[in-house]
């Protein structure tokens, strides 16, 4: 209990400034019918709730599993069993992603059905399950990371030429809605139970930061190759539902919850199965940890269908109306400024956004300060955010006029900055783009990019997302470079002495 509980008081931490923001727009430049407001706050608790229980889920089953699986499939010292469970557990957990379905089912939503959901689910979750293996195999043969970087975006550059505008936008806000909630936490336990098995316990606490950064690409280049490979037709988006024909509160929550309930049900079985397995052939976990595991891939499925029903019938919905009424205002630049108080304060909300920063001041011995860090994170996503308001405002601006200079800085530094600092950074990209950038700032997004005229909601609406997971890389590897610095001096201090 007293874990749920702190799983709760996390979550409700990240909810509340949603719900702050919402109801100072609401008495200020954007005022909300009495109905929607209402099934925001039922969203709300649902949300609220949903993500405690699945957060508690994910804890005491999902990591434990991944832990397990990760130090059993690297004690065979066999490459081809690692390859092979690379993809069967990367494709798995990734369709379990609760920020992809999100996601996925916003880009069904706005192409009418062009770009299906489910073909991106399972696009995005061989691209995980692809770069996760080649992640894996990286620390069992201490490959350096920013040499495997370098490779792969030189890869991603080269597809980017080829791909379409529209497809640029869904590949990396695909990524960074891939490593959500579900994915990370899983990601990192398999990355801890490969390299702990390290005799270097310095490679091994390096080698466990990266391999979220690594899975994050796969998404990127298989939306790319399936929009190189596929003939699509010109893509056309729109949100019809911005204004609310729901005149009933529980209505849309009981249309939607035989839906996300098979959804989710149809996502965890791969898991369970895996796990089954895995326990009969080498586990052999006793009859009290095993139900455990058990019981928490119970809590991982209710908590999901409270939090995606929470989202899918009313956040995405009020995100979405009040990024339409204040981008039809007059003064259209406020959506840059309500942009950068929204990206600042809810990074700032993100448990897993402190429980990096904690561990970064840990690993550099309290030379970079934990409050540095969060004054970087906050700063660069308000500016992720301000920007992507800017580019729905003045269309000469591109997506790739972020990405492609902001990935080029990010793979030069990698060969200037510490490689333990290079793995933290790659890897905050899934840690910036949480719950509430996927759902409430994702509609905010897609809502204003639907009011401003000569704007595209599939190119300007989507890559809000892209941005906001590039900030994180830039600034701590910064922050990374400057420890670096400040250690060497302190080095040739103690020597003077």
């Amino acid at each position: 209990m007293n874990l749920f509980f702190q799983k709760f008081k996390e979550i409700l931490l990240i909810v509340l400034p949603v719900i702050i923001i919402v109801l100072l727009l609401n008495f200020t430049v954007a005022s909300l019918e009495t109905i929607v407001l209402i099934r925001f706050f039922i969203g709300a608790f649902l949300i609220i709730i949903g993500l405690s229980i699945f957060l508690f889920g994910v804890e005491i089953g999902i990591t434990p599993i991944g832990n397990l699986i990760g130090s059993k499939i690297t004690k065979t010292n066999k490459i081809w069993i690692l390859i092979i469970a690379g993809l069967i557990l990367g494709f798995s957990i990734s369709i379990t992603e609760p920020d992809l379905h999100i996601v996925a089912g916003q880009i069904d939503s706005i192409t009418s059905g062009q770009i299906a959901r489910h073909n991106i689910i399972i696009v995005v979750s061989l691209g995980i399950a692809g770069m996760l293996t080649l992640g894996l195999v990286r620390i069992v043969e201490n490959i350096h990371l920013n040499k495997i970087l370098t490779i792969i975006y030189g890869a991603i550059f080269i597809l980017g030429l080829f791909t379409s505008p529209e497809f640029l936008a869904i590949a990396f806000d695909t990524s960074g809605a891939t490593t959500g909630a579900m994915t990370v936490p899983f990601i990192l336990a398999l990355a801890a139970g490969v390299s702990g098995l390290k005799k270097d316990s310095k490679a091994s606490e390096s080698d466990s930061f990266g391999l979220i950064g690594i899975a994050s690409t796969g998404p990127i280049i298989s939306v790319m190759v399936m929009n190189v490979f596929s003939k699509t037709d010109e893509l056309k988006g729109s949100l019809e539902h911005i204004v609310s024909s729901q005149y009933s509160i529980l209505a849309p929550f009981i249309r939607k919850l035989p839906q996300v309930s098979g959804e989710i049900l149809l996502a965890l079985i791969p898991i369970l199965i895996i796990f089954l397995i895995f326990q009969k052939i080498s586990f052999k976990l006793s009859r009290k940890a095993f139900n455990k595991i058990l019981k928490g891939l119970l809590y991982t499925f209710i908590g999901l269908v409270f939090f995606l029903l929470g989202v899918n019938a009313s956040f995405m919905e009020i995100g979405s109306i009040m990024g339409y009424e204040i981008a039809s205002l007059e003064n259209k630049y406020i959506l840059v400024f309500i942009g950068f108080i929204m990206g600042a304060v809810i990074i700032l909300a993100e448990p897993a956004v402190h429980l990096l920063t904690h561990q970064i001041e840990s690993v550099t011995s309290g030379y970079v300060k934990r409050r540095f860090v969060l004054i970087a994170f906050s700063t660069g996503l308000g500016f992720a955010v301000a920007l992507s308001m800017l580019r729905i405002l003045i269309p000469e601006i591109h997506l790739w006029h972020y990405l492609l200079p902001g990935y080029f800085i990010a793979i030069i530094m990698t060969y200037f900055v510490p490689g333990l600092f290079v793995g933290i950074a790659f890897d905050s990209g899934g840690v910036a783009s949480g719950p509430m950038t996927a759902t409430f700032v994702l509609a905010f997004t897609q809502g204003a990019a639907e009011a401003i005229e000569g704007a595209n909601i599939l190119i300007d609406g989507l890559g809000m997302i892209a941005t906001v997971a590039l900030t994180p890389i830039i600034a701590l590897q910064i922050l990374g470079f400057i420890f670096k610095i400040k250690s060497r001096k302190e080095g040739i201090v103690k020597h003077g002495k």
